[in-house]
């Protein structure tokens, strides 16, 4: 681990049907394994993963008019927006923050099948809280990830039910949590730190063992090629840490997984909610996933980079989505989310 992130963590006290059910545990790997986990090792890990959990729980109050009432997981069909967030002690983890990774994830819960959408950070849309068309990733700034979620109700025409929101410590966490990961570099480059410190990781090309500073650093580069290209190596460093968590036969390494996902994670998903996604993991395969791309084409729009979406690519995945989620997208009835729901009985591992 490098110096400034042993001084960061002083200071705070402080990502074919194998491949795609990888990702998709991958999607749900800070729910899966604090769960599962405590199905290995009792009720240790599974009463920490609660009260960690507990913790991360942060409901937020808004109106959508995408449902009529209230959504229950564990019977109906929902949508989850995963948020990687570009939090660093240069930007105060404030409104200077934004998304660097944005993932729409559907789930029908009487076909067991999973639809993945990747949204890229650059999008040119419409973003709701500016009452103007940006970068989707600029969505976030003050409004938080309740524009966010607005912003992307607003692009697809679908309820965002709830949000996962995981800033970089939480990957530079995970990554040290499990001892490191053994990935294929595509090529030689340097990459600032999770500081925002200029080239101050620099890796070589070729399979080699890497630390979560390292980690994070060939997650985020897109110096040398595109963010499409940074997906496709995104989903192989997750699939590398999945491999590694999976195959710790430790209750001290879940725990610091645990304490990982915790200290750097939000959602308004109730560690009762959370539960509901074992029934999906454990289709085996029975489960169906299917990942999904919005086309679209390089643009410059007074000399600034801009993803423009291509309308048929943005229409035929509104589609896709509706059906999958079985809504008929905006309607005149909105229901009020983000309250506090109590948890009834006493849950045991």
């Amino acid at each position: 681990m490098s110096n400034s992130r042993q001084s960061y963590k002083a200071q705070k006290k402080q990502k074919k049907q194998k491949g795609r059910r990888r990702i998709f545990l991958w999607v749900m790997v800070p729910f899966l394994l604090i769960i599962s986990g405590a199905a290995v090792y009792g009720s240790f890990l599974y009463n920490k993963a609660h009260s960690v959990m507990d913790n991360s729980y942060e409901p937020i109050v808004r109106e959508t008019p995408k449902r009529e009432k209230e959504v229950n997981p564990h019977i109906d069909n929902i949508s989850v927006l995963i948020v990687g967030i570009d939090d660093s002690t240069k930007r105060q983890f404030t409104s200077g923050s934004r998304t660097d990774a944005l993932m729409l994830a559907t789930f029908n819960e009487s076909q067991k099948s999973v639809k993945l959408l990747s949204i890229p950070r650059d999008s040119y849309v419409y973003i709701p809280n500016k009452d103007r068309k940006d970068k989707i990733n600029h969505a976030y700034g003050k409004g938080g990830i309740a524009s966010t979620i607005d912003t992307v109700e607003e692009l697809l025409d679908i309820p965002v039910d709830y949000y996962m929101n995981v800033n970089f410590n939480a990957f530079i966490d995970i990554v040290e949590a499990v001892g490191g990961i053994e990935v294929e570099v595509p090529y030689s480059f340097s990459e600032q730190d999770s500081h925002d410190k200029k080239n101050a990781i620099r890796l070589e090309k070729g399979l080699q063992q890497l630390n979560g500073e390292e980690a994070l650093a060939l997650a985020r580069t897109r110096k040398l090629d595109s963010d499409i290209e940074r997906g496709k190596r995104q989903q192989e460093i997750l699939k590398a840490i999945l491999n590694k968590a999976i195959s710790i036969k430790s209750v001290a390494k879940y725990s610091d997984i645990i304490e990982a996902v915790g200290e750097n994670m939000k959602t308004d998903l109730s560690f009762k909610d959370m539960k509901s996604f074992i029934d999906y993991a454990t289709a085996g395969t029975n489960l169906s996933i299917e990942s999904l791309t919005l086309g679209g084409q390089d643009s410059y729009i007074k000399g600034i980079y801009y993803y423009e979406l291509d309308d048929a690519s943005l229409e035929e995945i509104k589609q896709t989505l509706k059906t999958h989620l079985e809504v008929s997208g905006t309607n005149d009835r909105s229901v009020v989310t983000g309250y506090d729901k109590e948890e009834e009985g006493t849950e045991t591992p």
